[in-house]
């Protein structure tokens, strides 16, 4: 079995600031650090960090050399990245001193895929094998078909959620990884019961996680429902908090392990993730994760 995650990749520029800013407010940074991310990137590396070689495929732009290599010494496989002409994916992103974030995201080179460069890179997977998206990339509903066809396994992180995600065939994912407000966009109901019940609902043979910030998280499928709780740190900076459970968990499922073993697992690479700044450079070790008192 491979992994493929076919995602974006970009720039990150944080700015720690006193408080969000609001509509018509100036407020000057305490400080300003570019990192590596992107949805797509940042759910490679934790892959890669909990021991799963993952091949990443995507469009870097102008000064995404530093993204190359953040994959490579990480352990990602790029073989499926290349770079094309203009500017890369970035984004502007403020964190205020209590560590919550709010994010400007430019598609730049993550919105150029083409179906023939999609084409390229599938056809070097197989039926079984693992696909893992995010909505961070265009062409998302001919990779999902390509990809169905090929028997692959494929998991969505629908983030952000746009209108673009309505032309995926939703039926063919094996499992959703959706917080909140993603799980209220896909099925209208906010109650975490009711949006659980809707998915099994509307796609009966998929798997669910779905994240409730504080209230930990719970994965449905075919045998129950399981529960976890958060483990509580400071935070420092969320941004990565979401990628990093998902790389964990999407390991756990690859390794074998329980579902709440994997839950658990998760939730503890996240809360590391949350009490240290950065995207990527936040994500720890599988040891690390395995080793924590949290």
């Amino acid at each position: 079995m491979k992994v493929l995650n076919f995602g974006s990749l970009n720039l990150d520029y944080v700015y720690q600031v006193e408080s969000i800013l609001i509509p018509g407010e100036t407020q000057a940074s305490r400080d300003r650090q570019t990192f590596c991310g992107g949805k797509g990137l940042n759910q490679s590396i934790a892959l890669a960090k909990a021991g799963i070689p993952v091949y990443h495929a995507g469009m870097i732009g102008d000064g995404g050399e530093m993204l190359l290599e953040t994959c490579r010494e990480n352990g990602v496989n790029t073989e499926f990245i290349r770079k094309i002409a203009g500017p890369c994916g970035h984004t502007v992103i403020q964190v205020d001193k209590d560590g919550q974030n709010c994010i400007l995201l430019y598609g730049g080179a993550n919105r150029s895929i083409t179906r023939e460069f999609v084409d390229e890179v599938l056809g070097a997977f197989d039926k079984g094998d693992i696909i893992l998206l995010q909505n961070e990339i265009n062409e998302l509903d001919y990779i999902i078909k390509r990809a169905y066809e090929k028997g692959m396994m494929i998991i969505l992180n629908p983030s952000p959620y746009d209108d673009k995600l309505k032309n995926c065939d939703m039926s063919k994912v094996s499992l959703f990884l959706v917080n909140e407000i993603e799980g209220y966009q896909i099925t209208g109901e906010r109650e975490p019961e009711r949006i659980l019940a809707t998915v099994k609902e509307k796609y009966p043979s998929a798997k669910i996680v779905l994240t409730l910030g504080g209230d930990g998280s719970v994965y449905q499928d075919e045998t129950g429902i399981y529960h976890q709780g958060i483990f509580k740190v400071k935070a420092v900076d969320t941004t990565a908090a979401g990628d990093t459970f998902t790389g964990y968990f999407i390991s756990s499922i690859i390794d074998g392990m329980p579902v709440k073993e994997g839950l658990e697992m998760a939730a503890k690479a996240s809360a590391i993730a949350v009490s240290r700044p950065g995207a990527t450079a936040s994500i720890p070790m599988k040891r690390e994760v395995l080793d924590s008192r949290l």
